[in-house]
């Protein structure tokens, strides 16, 4: 029974957070919980992919900027977009001036609103800029430092669906995630990447969990004004809390 919920809970990860065509399992909330506490090696993953195409794009001597671009771009091809999108929604959301059913009437619409649109241009841009620098700096620290970003990413998100955090909606994606995961899977999904950032400046060895821990800060935060005004998370929040963590690590990563 325990290897089909660890099982299931993987390719439910793999699913949730990739494109990859995983065959799917067994979906309820045991395997969401598995699926969101292993949800940092899935970006740790994808965060590999993601610095080898930079190395590669650097070696080739490809301008810094247009290699960042290409990353991000990649990165969003590799999700579907989806995190992207729960940011659009969420800021939308949570940006307008309607109480929690209008706000969330608000999200579950297919059209960005300016909010949005603002949002998304900060935070590629943001991501974007970061990934240029890292592009400048030796290979292995390049690789370290996307690899401990995106897994930072989806840690924000077993963050956001630990116990005691509400889902918004009585079905949906944060429905069936919110509150599954424990303090013992939490804690060890925290440590495995606060440790593992430390390779991420190999000159300030302290950087890089700083930087992780500043962005579960502000993905917390994120989640808890969304908990205070829809009454829980979504899917689209969880999306949301991806690409802030992403986002704030990156920048804390080059920074200095």
């Amino acid at each position: 029974m325990a290897d089909g919920r660890l099982g299931a809970g993987i390719r439910l990860a793999v699913t949730t957070f990739t494109v990859l065509p995983v065959p799917a399992g067994r979906i309820d909330r045991a395997a969401a919980g598995v699926a969101m506490a292993v949800a940092p090696a899935v970006g740790a993953l994808l965060g590999v992919v993601l610095g080898g195409a930079l190395v590669g794009l650097s070696a080739a001597a490809a301008p810094a900027l247009l290699a960042g671009a290409v990353v991000v771009a990649l990165g969003a091809l590799l999700t579907r977009g989806l995190h992207l999108d729960g940011l659009a929604d969420t800021v939308d959301g949570l940006g307008s001036y309607r109480d929690r059913a209008g706000a969330l009437e608000i999200m579950k619409k297919p059209d960005v609103g300016p909010f949005g649109v603002a949002a998304l241009v900060l935070v590629l841009l943001v991501q974007a800029a970061a990934l240029a620098e890292l592009a400048r700096r030796s290979p292995g620290a390049a690789l370290a430092a996307v690899v401990v970003a995106t897994a930072t990413g989806r840690l924000a998100v077993t963050w956001a669906c630990r116990r005691g955090v509400p889902a918004a909606r009585p079905d949906g994606m944060g429905a069936l995630v919110a509150g599954t995961v424990g303090r013992p899977a939490l804690a060890v999904a925290t440590a495995a990447v606060v440790l593992a950032a430390v390779a991420a400046v190999p000159a300030r060895p302290w950087q890089g969990p700083a930087a992780v821990l500043a962005a579960l800060a502000v993905a917390v935060l994120l989640v808890a004004h969304a908990v205070r005004r829809l009454g829980g998370v979504t899917g689209d929040v969880l999306g949301a809390a991806v690409e802030a963590g992403t986002t704030v690590a990156y920048a804390g990563l080059v920074l200095g």
